[in-house]
């Protein structure tokens, strides 16, 4: 008896030494995610790639990755996880080479009629290989956090790495702009994509680090990708997945082009770019705590069911204005508090859905449904950005009109086809709301 305390005991501190590791990692990893996530867009514009090919740059990637995680999820039970994240995450590290390579070709003028292809395929080869060891690390995550924590540490954890992007975001939107002075903003954009590798070798050593529970995939828990196809729309966590995948097609018909309007069309600077972009990760940052306590006590799909609402809003509010500051405190406080929530939730959702063992192959099926729904969204906004002449509005703004109605309609007619999955405290909207404003609750005490 007193052994198997002890052991227990030595188990609960590798673990809690697992998620400080886990927080270690995160940081390293959020730098090389805000340079790749901000500056790929910027990049690609600088170099001249035509707007559809910005669209592609979105959309291709964004089906290979998950397609990556669907091979890779296969691996879980015939390789430990950790050896699978660090594998991929080592061919992760190759993968800006070619990325600042392109930088420097284009700034000697060499092959530049080429380079925004290339681009291409280097940010498809990074994606590929950045999604390898998502379902391990997703598993593997699960396994280190405790079931009635999970809310509150995925809050914590994202507060944290929300300042770490708008830190590293504004360095290098200020080392670009001082670049970009001396007519050498595309070493500028070398700069960053070796800071980035530099950081994931720093986030693999702390990756090396994690203790990994033991886990047993029996032959019954796969099941095939066909098979989750023909029974998603039948169970709850399937037509999550679908209602995911259709919301983020409409997301990605805008995708890249508010960071092309924002450069082409209102000829922001790069440090003006990015603090209007960080800005929703500011709004995350300090509303998503309260968005861990909220899921905690009424559960995740109640978080859905509100922040697709903000999340429908948000392109549509950039009609109405130009003003940096004006994006600032609409569109992107919609979309900071929205896509904050909705994040939060899903990944808990998906926790609540799917048993341990189907957790990492579950996850790749939903998300490379989700990818599905990224490239056709891409390819739709590609194509719109082509096609729609008028004189009557910006063709990038009938576009994020466009997107907004769609994650709308997304929202109203799969939001009632999916259930919480556990049973939690029942939310009374307009009674808590009639409650803050007569001054009888706080807005964060629930």
């Amino acid at each position: 008896m007193e052994s198997k305390k002890g052991e227990s005991a030595n188990i609960e501190e590798l673990k809690e030494k697992s998620r400080n590791y886990s927080i270690k990692d995160g940081l390293f990893s959020t730098i090389k995610d805000s340079i790749l996530g901000n500056y790929i867009t910027p990049f690609a514009i600088a170099i001249n790639s035509p707007d559809y090919m910005i669209g592609l740059l979105s959309s291709i990637p964004g089906l290979l990755g998950p397609i990556s995680e669907w091979r890779s999820s296969r691996l879980i039970g015939k390789h430990t996880r950790k050896k699978i994240i660090l594998k991929s995450v080592f061919f992760e590290i190759l993968t800006y080479i070619p990325l600042t390579l392109t930088a420097l070709l284009f700034y000697y003028g060499i092959i530049t009629s080429f380079l925004p292809m290339i681009l291409l395929i280097a940010f498809s080869l990074y994606t590929i290989t950045a999604n390898a060891g998502s379902p391990a690390w997703f598993s593997l995550i699960g396994d280190l956090v405790d079931e009635d924590k999970r809310g509150r540490w995925f809050g914590k954890r994202t507060a944290i790495f929300s300042v770490i992007t708008i830190f590293s975001a504004l360095i290098g939107a200020a080392l670009l702009d001082f670049l970009k002075s001396k007519d050498l903003a595309i070493f500028g954009f070398a700069l960053l994509f070796l800071i980035a590798m530099i950081a994931r070798i720093f986030s693999r050593y702390y990756l090396s680090k994690h203790h990994e529970p033991e886990i047993k995939i029996e032959k019954d828990h796969y099941f095939s990708f066909a098979t989750f196809i023909k029974k998603a729309p039948f169970n709850n966590f399937g037509r999550f997945a679908i209602f995911r995948a259709l919301l983020t097609g409409a997301q990605y018909i805008a995708g890249s082009f508010f960071t092309v309007y924002m450069l082409k069309d209102l000829h922001f600077s790069y440090i003006t770019l990015i603090i209007v972009n960080i800005s929703a990760t500011v709004f995350t940052l300090l509303c998503i705590n309260w968005w861990g306590k909220f899921s905690d006590k009424y559960g995740n799909y109640q978080v859905l069911k509100i922040t697709v609402i903000l999340i429908g809003l948000c392109p549509i509010t950039w009609l109405f204005n130009k003003n940096p500051i004006y994006l600032i405190l609409v569109p992107q406080l919609l979309s900071g508090i929205g896509w904050g929530g909705f994040n939060l939730a899903a990944s808990n959702y998906i926790f609540d859905c799917v048993t341990p063992q189907k957790r990492g192959l579950a996850l790749s099926y939903a998300d490379l449904l989700n990818g599905i729904g990224v490239f056709i969204g891409g390819l739709i906004g590609a194509i719109l950005v082509v096609t729609i002449k008028t004189n009557l509005m910006n063709v990038l703004l009938i576009i994020f009109l466009i997107s907004g109605i769609c994650r709308l309609a997304v929202g109203f007619i799969m939001l009632p086809r999916i259930k919480e999955v556990k049973q939690k405290e029942k939310f009374h909207g307009r009674e808590k709301l009639k409650s803050i404003l007569k001054g009888k609750i706080d807005l964060f005490d629930f």
